[in-house]
């Protein structure tokens, strides 16, 4: 098998909605949008771009792409620094729980499906609590493994974040089948421009920031019923 196809059969299986990463437990906020009734499924897309742009992006996709470059740099001591900063950056207490719980499940079945030094060794860190296992960066860790560019490996994570939050959107009938994926195609470019944003960016930019969606997942948490962990 030659190194393009590889990694772009890894992408695929990475970013399929079976690949059991529990992304499929997470809302991303959107469930306590909808408890708030703070979102219609016209706005829908509108809070998805938005997460993408000031959320996901800042923060998840460039610890992706420094982790990834500094696993590819053999810099140990960066990537746990990616992986602690990142972890900061999540200021609410559900959603930090969230990313480390899918990261240390990704970490997991990564030490199974793909196996190898690099894989090991971080998760020998994680498990000294040398870094704390967010999803993103231990997503960063397993496309360099398996030599998936970083761009690559950005564009894949970002999409699975959208995909996974149009699955919930389906869930809480805020859109249909259809439309689902006619919003994914829409975010296509927003995608890209992300992505070509976190390849440029260093450590002291990460980080992003959407207030209302912190203080919506503020109130999820608190609900009395939820479908979603996030």
């Amino acid at each position: 098998m030659s190194a393009t196809t590889g990694a772009l059969l890894v992408s695929l299986q990475l970013t399929d909605s079976a690949f059991p990463s529990g992304f499929y437990t997470l809302s991303h906020s959107l469930e306590g949008f909808a408890q708030a009734r703070a979102v219609t499924a016209e706005s829908m897309p509108e809070l998805l771009v938005d997460l993408l742009r000031h959320t996901v992006g800042p923060s998840d996709a460039t610890a992706l792409v420094l982790a990834h470059r500094a696993v590819c740099a053999e810099d140990w001591d960066a990537v746990a620094e990616v992986d602690r900063r990142l972890h900061a950056a999540k200021l609410n207490r559900e959603l930090r729980l969230a990313s480390t719980r899918t990261g240390r499940q990704l970490l997991d079945l990564a030490g199974t499906v793909v196996g190898g030094p690099v894989v090991q060794r971080y998760a020998a860190l994680v498990a000294a609590g040398t870094a704390p296992g967010v999803q993103a960066a231990v997503a960063g860790v397993v496309y360099a493994a398996c030599g998936v560019d970083a761009r690559q490996a950005a564009v894949g994570d970002l999409y699975a974040f959208a995909a996974s939050f149009v699955g919930a959107a389906l869930r809480l009938r805020l859109t249909d089948h259809v439309r689902a994926q006619v919003v994914l195609r829409a975010v296509a470019p927003v995608i890209e421009e992300v992505a070509a944003l976190a390849l440029d960016a260093e450590l002291a930019d990460l980080g992003g920031c959407v207030p209302v969606a912190d203080a919506m997942s503020g109130r999820h948490e608190r609900a009395e019923a939820r479908l979603f962990m996030t």
